[in-house]
């Protein structure tokens, strides 16, 4: 729909360029393998210490626990401060969203590494209080990270059918109750796949931590490779141990899209509705009708 299909000598031009670019990536790789091959990189006393070095493993899995920790802090508080930022935003008064407004943009724009700098040097500058490296780096992830999820939190709610907040108005709820009870539990299921990407962005942003000294993965592994001089099979486990973290992550969030699909199904919205709301008002419940058009019977509404 937005470009012409390829004619056929355009898919001929494509294949060409597709099969070469495929060879010289190929024949990059085999130079690069033949040059760590050369170069002793994949000799087995390079790899034993990750199987026959209890302390090796050890060390690495007391830095993947160490990052776990950081990122955990981070994913909970991130998500409450987003949440009551994004919520923030979208209210009605302006008291409340022009300062909720100006605190999103504010940290966005900024390096996350720069408020984490921030809490470990600023705050001991300016009040005397030492800011332990694991809480510089959880603040600077919560304050970065709750930015950008409050603003997937207010597209979320303004992706929603308009009919939803006028629905539950007509029935006498307040702004709060609507955003509660009726806004928000949609709006997470819409935004859920968003959502889980920007997590796995946080957990993997946690690692800017050895910078201020946190003893997370990449600051152990650096300890081991300076001992080990394999510096290139240290950052290998690690790289594989994120992988797997991450797409343990992923296929959580996975799960629970399916399921959520599943359980809601087409009529997610209209039910959203009416559950999160008992029914509606003694034991009523909360349908959003369109009005019948003059002249049209009763057969011209629809709810």
């Amino acid at each position: 729909m937005l470009y012409d299909a390829l004619g056929p000598r355009a898919r001929r031009r494509v294949t060409v360029w597709s099969v070469l670019a495929l060879v010289l990536v190929v024949g990059l790789v085999v130079v690069a393998v033949r040059r760590l091959i050369d170069n002793g990189q994949f000799e087995a006393e390079k790899w034993s210490p990750f199987v026959d070095e209890p302390l090796v493993l050890q060390i690495l899995l007391e830095g993947l626990r160490a990052t776990l920790q950081a990122a955990a802090y981070g994913i909970v508080f991130a998500l409450v401060v987003g949440t009551l930022l994004g919520v923030g935003r979208l209210s009605t008064h302006r008291w409340i969203s022009w300062p909720c407004t100006a605190v999103i943009e504010w940290f966005r724009a900024l390096p996350l590494l720069l408020v984490m700098f921030f809490f470990f040097l600023g705050v001991p500058a300016l009040t005397g209080i030492n800011v332990e490296p694991l809480w510089s780096v959880v603040f600077g992830l919560t304050l970065y990270n709750g930015a950008v999820i409050a603003e997937i939190v207010r597209a979320g709610v303004l992706a929603l059918p308009r009919g939803q907040r006028e629905a539950a108005h007509s029935i006498g709820l307040r702004d709060g109750q609507v955003m509660r009870l009726v806004l928000l539990p949609q709006a997470f299921r819409i935004m859920l796949p968003v959502l889980i990407s920007q997590l796995v962005v946080l957990l993997k942003d946690s690692t800017l931590g050895f910078i201020i000294g946190y003893r997370d993965l990449l600051e152990l592994s650096g300890t081991i490779h300076r001992n080990l001089d394999n510096p290139l099979q240290v950052y290998f486990v690690v790289a594989v141990l994120f992988i797997l973290v991450n797409s343990l992550l992923s296929w959580v969030a996975h799960r629970v899209e399916s399921r959520q699909r599943r359980k809601f199904g087409t009529r997610a919205r209209i039910d959203d509705v009416e559950s999160a709301l008992g029914g509606g008002v003694g034991g009523t419940p909360v349908i959003a009708t369109t009005p019948t058009p003059v002249g049209a019977g009763s057969a011209g509404g629809r709810t």
